[in-house]
């Protein structure tokens, strides 16, 4: 496993992530959406991919699923926080590696504000991650962050 390193020009500007030597574009967190990461995958763990989970009306986002990595650890987390807790709800997180999967992390329930965390190790060469999460009826999927 290889560090990642993470540049920025400007608050605000797009970071340029290296996750094992491969470069990655991706918006902070903050500019993606409303939803806050609440920090549940522990200290030393920073945001590198925020999904929003969108209403089928696409305008408002009950969720963001945040991908976080430790490069002292050599670990990467996903939790999915709600915009707006609440009630208890379904929600779910997934982290996996692709094309070939090393076992799926997943954290599943009812929950009132996260799903989560959960954590793998950094993807190997030639490998890249996938991760999806769910909040009710609502679902997104992304992937990348390849080595």
């Amino acid at each position: 496993m290889k560090p990642l390193r993470r540049k920025a020009a400007t608050a605000g500007a797009l970071a340029v992530l290296t996750l094992a030597g491969t470069l990655a574009a991706t918006t902070p967190a903050s500019a993606a959406t409303p939803t806050v990461y609440n920090g549940a995958c522990g200290k030393g763990y920073d945001v590198i991919r925020a999904t929003p989970i969108h209403s089928t009306s696409q305008t408002a986002i009950p969720a963001t699923t945040f991908v976080t990595y430790n490069s002292t650890a050599g670990k990467v987390c996903a939790v999915t926080v709600r915009t707006n807790p609440g009630a208890r709800v379904f929600m779910e997180v997934t982290l996996d590696t692709w094309p070939y999967g090393s076992g799926e992390a997943k954290d599943s329930g009812s929950y009132s504000s996260y799903a989560g965390p959960v954590y793998k190790d950094a993807p190997d060469d030639g490998q890249c991650l996938t991760w999806s999460g769910t909040i009710g009826i609502y679902y997104t999927s992304d992937n990348g962050l390849c080595t």
